[in-house]
């Protein structure tokens, strides 16, 4: 049975973890969904790739434990993209939104926070348990401290800590909550709208934002106006870019190309 679960609708791709009882992930399915947002990258006619997993219980646990006690080796090959396919997956210009359904933890956590835009469930909870097990919650670790307050984000690794959606939003890590027959509803509706804008648009401010994490404001300033940034060096060249200025002037809706 395939782990993973796909569905396309134009120019947006679904991506189900389907693993019973709980879609923990191990190397196998690591190495697929990579593939799959490998492709996904590399499609054209793809714009934005929504997350989610089967059933209400569980979105995500993280690493499948019960594969490593039968030999999966936690620093094995999890294939293109890291942990999950997303988490080092290089030139991943497109928006992704993490749709979770139940809990986020460990990994699960880690890969919602590879993505762009969380939406989470009401009874959706999160926690980063590593600490409990003698190991480090590592992309997390060096994420989550840049996404939520200093001292909270300490706190979560620290104390390993189950913490529900209420929560999750008011910190920031949670774009929305919904009830949970909702939740793929505004998840389709949020990637529709998303899908509709500006492809080269989103792929310069995704690389400007991944970039300029660590770089001076002046410094990323004068890369992006000297176009030393593909995806912006390819948007100020593009027919979209004057396909914007003319349907302002225009006073229409602009038809975006992608090109």
């Amino acid at each position: 049975m395939n782990p993973i679960k796909t569905r396309r609708d134009g120019a947006i791709l679904e991506v189900t973890l389907d693993r019973p009882k709980a879609n923990a992930i191990d190397l196998a399915t690591s190495r697929i969904m990579g593939q799959i947002f490998a492709k996904f990258r590399d499609d054209p006619e793809l714009r934005v790739a929504i997350l989610t997993a089967t059933g209400e219980k569980f979105f995500c646990p993280g690493w499948d434990l019960k594969a490593a006690a039968e030999g999966d080796a936690v620093d094995g090959d999890y294939g293109v993209g890291g942990f999950g396919g997303l988490q080092e997956l290089r030139d991943l210009n497109k928006p992704v939104i993490a749709a979770v359904n139940g809990i986020a933890c460990g990994g699960g956590l880690e890969l919602a926070l590879s993505t762009d835009m969380i939406l989470a469930a009401e009874h959706a909870t999160f926690a980063l348990p590593e600490i409990r097990s003698g190991t480090v919650a590592d992309a997390a670790s060096v994420k989550l401290p840049k996404r939520i307050p200093y001292h909270i984000a300490m706190e979560l690794l620290l104390t390993g800590r189950w913490f529900d959606a209420e929560e999750a939003h008011r910190w920031g890590l949670v774009n929305e909550i919904l009830p949970a027959d909702q939740l793929m509803d505004r998840a389709w509706e949020l990637a529709r709208l998303i899908a509709s804008g500006p492809p080269l648009v989103f792929a310069a401010i995704k690389e400007i934002v991944r970039e300029s994490e660590d770089a001076k404001f002046q410094d990323m300033m004068n890369r992006i106006t000297k176009r030393k940034l593909t995806s912006v060096d390819v948007l100020y060249a593009s027919e979209d870019q004057l396909e914007g200025a003319r349907a302002f002037a225009e006073k229409r809706e602009p038809v975006w190309k992608g090109k």
